[in-house]
Formats: C-alpha cells, sequence, structure tokens
C-alpha cells in the first residue's frame, strides 16, 4: 500500500479547509426565530506500531504481524436546526442529523484492515423550554450522545475499529437510539435515560440502559453528582474465574442482564490562600446484580497541583485507580463491568499501550502525569502509568469487541496471571490548536511487559508505538 499518495490528498483537504475557516460557510440559514447550520469534522491520523502486545502473538501457529502501520481517516457531517415557535422566545425545537464514514488503509493492531463504512451518528429532535428565570426542561429522542459525570460508565455510545476501521480515533460517540429528558435549576442538574448503543454488526450483544443522573455543577473545577444504571437487556457475556483459579474461565452468556451500578464523582479545589491551585477528584462506583450474585466495586481518586506561577504553568497530577475482578475462591462474582467508559489517556483508558489490552476489570493503576503549556496554542504531557491485577488467577481482558487471545487453548491473558505486574507505560503526547477549527496531535509511548505478562512465555519486547493526525472541527 503507497501511503504518499493518501497523505498528499489529505493535505489538500485540510489546507482547503483551513483557507475556508475564516467565513461562517456552513451557515444555510440564520433569521430571528429559525436557523440551519452544516457541520463538518474530519480527521486523518497516521499509526505506527512495533512489537505489539510486548510480541506474545509472534508464534508460527499465528499469522500475524507484530510491527505494523495504518491510515485512519473519518469524516462526519451533519446538517441541525434550531426554530422558536409562536411568540415566545423561551422555547426551542431543534434536532440533528449526521453520519460517519471511517476508514483503515493498511493493517491495524487488531489484524484489521483495508475496511471501513458509513453509517448513522446522531438523528436526534428536542424541545427545550424555560420554567422560570433559572430553570428548564428538554427533552430529546434518536441517536444522540450521552455522558455522565466523568465517564466512568457512561461516554461512549458507538463502537468504531474492526469492521468499521478508525481503530484509534474512535469516532463514533452517539448512542443508536436515546430517550432523554433534562432538568435544569440554576446549579442542579438532573437527567433520565433510556440509550441503546451503537454496537458492532459483528459483535451486537443487544444492550438497552436507563437510569438518571443528579449533579450540582458550578464550573470545570467544582462539581458532585450521583449517577444510577441499570441494564434492562443486554446478551452480553461474563468470564467467571475457575475454582482456585485452575483452568479457563466459565463464561455465562446474557450475564450483564439486570446489572445495576452507582457511581458517585466529584472535583474541587478546597483550599484557599497558598494552595488554591490544589485540587482534588475522586469517582467510586458499586456494581450489584442479584440474578447472578454479582457484587463488584471500582474507582479512583486523584490530585493535583496548577503552577500558574511558573513559566509553560505546569500541572502535576497523581492518579489511583483501581477496579475489581473475581476472586476464584468465592461462588458469587466479583468482576467490575466497565460498560462505555471514556478509554482516552486523559480520561479512563488503564495505561496507553495497556488500554489496548486490559479493559477497567481486574486491574489497578498507578498514573502520574505532567502537563506544561509553552504558549496558549501548545500543550505537552507526560504520563506515565504502572498496572497490576486485582485478583490472581481471574480474568483480566474480556468484551467490549477488544478481546485479545493469543493461543488455541492455552493459558492467556484472558485466564489470568499469577504475578501482579501487568506493566509500565511511558507516554508524551502533543496538541497544537493551529486556529480555532484545525488540531494537530501527535504522541510516541512505550510499553514494559510485566511480571504477570512475561510469565506466559520465554520472552516478551520492548511495545513501542507513534502517531500523528490532524483534526478539522467546524
Amino acid at each position: 500500500m503507497k501511503l504518499k499518495p493518501l497523505l498528499f490528498l489529505n493535505f489538500l483537504i485540510c489546507s482547503t479547509l483551513l483557507c475556508a475557516q475564516e467565513t461562517n460557510f456552513l451557515t444555510l440559514h440564520d433569521s430571528e426565530k429559525f436557523k440551519v447550520q452544516g457541520y463538518l469534522q474530519f480527521g486523518s491520523n497516521l499509526v505506527a506500531e512495533n512489537n505489539l502486545f510486548w510480541n506474545l502473538a509472534d508464534v508460527p501457529e499465528l499469522d500475524y504481524d507484530s510491527d505494523t502501520q495504518w491510515f485512519e481517516n473519518y469524516a462526519k457531517p451533519g446538517l441541525g436546526f434550531s426554530f422558536i415557535p409562536g411568540d415566545s422566545k423561551t422555547s426551542n425545537l431543534y434536532g440533528k442529523i449526521s453520519l460517519v464514514w471511517s476508514s483503515t488503509l493498511g493493517t491495524d493492531a487488531f489484524d484489521e484492515g483495508n475496511t471501513g463504512r458509513t453509517t448513522i451518528e446522531q438523528a436526534h429532535i428536542g424541545y427545550k423550554f424555560a420554567l422560570n428565570e433559572t430553570s428548564s426542561l428538554d427533552f430529546s429522542v434518536g441517536a444522540q450522545e450521552l455522558k455522565l459525570g466523568t465517564g466512568m460508565l457512561i461516554a461512549n455510545g458507538g463502537v468504531s475499529g474492526f469492521e468499521r476501521g478508525a481503530l484509534k480515533f474512535g469516532p463514533r460517540k452517539a448512542w443508536e437510539m436515546g430517550a432523554v429528558g433534562k432538568l435544569k435549576v440554576k446549579d442542579l442538574n438532573v437527567t433520565g435515560f433510556y440509550i441503546d448503543p451503537n454496537e458492532l454488526p459483528s459483535n451486537d450483544t443487544e444492550n438497552e440502559i436507563v437510569g438518571f443522573d443528579v449533579n450540582l455543577y458550578k464550573s470545570a473545577n467544582k462539581y458532585i453528582g450521583l449517577s444510577y444504571v441499570n441494564v434492562v437487556s443486554s446478551n452480553a457475556p461474563y468470564p467467571k474465574a475457575a475454582p482456585n483459579g485452575d483452568g479457563p474461565p466459565e463464561i455465562t452468556f446474557g450475564a450483564r442482564e439486570d446489572l445495576n451500578a452507582i457511581n458517585f464523582y466529584g472535583k474541587s479545589y478546597p483550599f484557599k490562600n497558598e494552595l488554591e491551585n490544589f485540587f482534588t477528584a475522586i469517582d467510586f462506583a458499586y456494581q450489584w446484580n442479584s440474578r447472578i450474585d454479582l457484587n463488584a466495586w471500582g474507582g479512583r481518586a486523584q490530585i493535583g497541583y496548577d503552577l500558574t506561577n511558573v513559566k509553560w504553568r505546569p500541572t502535576l497530577m497523581l492518579a489511583y485507580q483501581i477496579f475489581s475482578g473475581d476472586d476464584p475462591n468465592t461462588e458469587g462474582l466479583e468482576r467490575f463491568d466497565p460498560l462505555y467508559y471514556e478509554g482516552s489517556p486523559s480520561a479512563w483508558s488503564t495505561g496507553s499501550k495497556s488500554s489496548m489490552v486490559f479493559i477497567n476489570s481486574n486491574v489497578k493503576a498507578f498514573t502520574f502525569s505532567f502537563r506544561m503549556v509553552p504558549s496558549p496554542r501548545d500543550i505537552i504531557t507526560l504520563r506515565y502509568t504502572n498496572i497490576a491485577v486485582h485478583q490472581l488467577r481471574s480474568p483480566i481482558q474480556f468484551g467490549q469487541a477488544a478481546r485479545v487471545d493469543f493461543s488455541d487453548g492455552g493459558s492467556t491473558v484472558v485466564s489470568g496471571v499469577t504475578e501482579r505486574g501487568l506493566g509500565d507505560d511511558f507516554f508524551i503526547e502533543y496538541n497544537r490548536v493551529i486556529n480555532k477549527n484545525i488540531f494537530f496531535n501527535a504522541g510516541f509511548s512505550v510499553g514494559l511487559a510485566g511480571d504477570g505478562i512475561t510469565a506466559l512465555t520465554d520472552t516478551t519486547d520492548t511495545w513501542t508505538g507513534a502517531f500523528v493526525n490532524i483534526v478539522f472541527n467546524y
């Protein structure tokens, strides 16, 4: 595959969009009562990976290349409207429809390549009206985005990668169907919802979820909230550790159905004067399902400090997150279900390289991050993450269309490990805001296998990867 012509074509497209960004060229109609607005998002991502999955899959019986490069593209064209009915300016009828085209040229980390799909992203209609000067109600139905709290459980409603392409970009965010009601009273926000995720046709487990979220939101740096989630329908399977951890896990299909979860979250700058730039954040979730005797938990604690008076305004942050695993010595199930979490390194991924192997279940991770802002348009972020297992001899990777199984029934990372260490990840990322519509991003990461991984094979290699991408958003 020749990538140079594709890169040149991408350069021409981005240059054209860059020249057009100074004019509001996607506003199709704008009057006092009625507005029609076009939307366009476009991105290209060049990725290279070496010694994928620490070379665990580099065995004669598997036709798998641990060194690969691929080129991802996606486009999101859309059209939205807003209409003020009657003489009142306190109500608004609105709607949006958009598509996602995504593709992968070359072979990606999961051995998929030269593929892509076009799917509906958003297709919803809503009505918002004021109750008084400080309160409003908002109802919407259709394919739309919905994120609860910090995105620990409910964030990404759409699945990318595999036959849809664009594995790393993950451009799909909207739920395939949603009915959402929102009440706002000053800083108090109450949301009730029904959502159906936009899953891969090759791995559609027919999930349907209902719940609510209540939060007090002062700002992005000061909030507190509580979410409740109930899975009313699902065919998604759960793995259960073999007794004493001896043998492969037992797979129960449809186990997710009837899952309940409560998620508490909050963030604040608790001190004044000398420590006014010190911040704390906490997330905790408890899950239960009496039908299958499940009790699980997970959470994260963060502390950080903004050095606003120092050159480049660095921010230091320490975070520790943990998600329970199934105890092989009990009859019940303790495996945490991460559901549809936001899986970027700045959100809820477990490491950088390791996040491609381990979902947020039966893992614990310590992360140190250091962010610098050399200019208002430039951000440099360094991250180090140490990942370990919570329960030995218990499944540590399963589900969300990302299962990695490197052998034909033998001992694998899916079945659990006998040593705590899973890996150490190092990640450096650079973000550049070219202008209000064009964004540049590049990164380099290194993954070292821990004792739990090296015990699976005679040798492991250092896993490295890099990417460079550009996104246009209008």
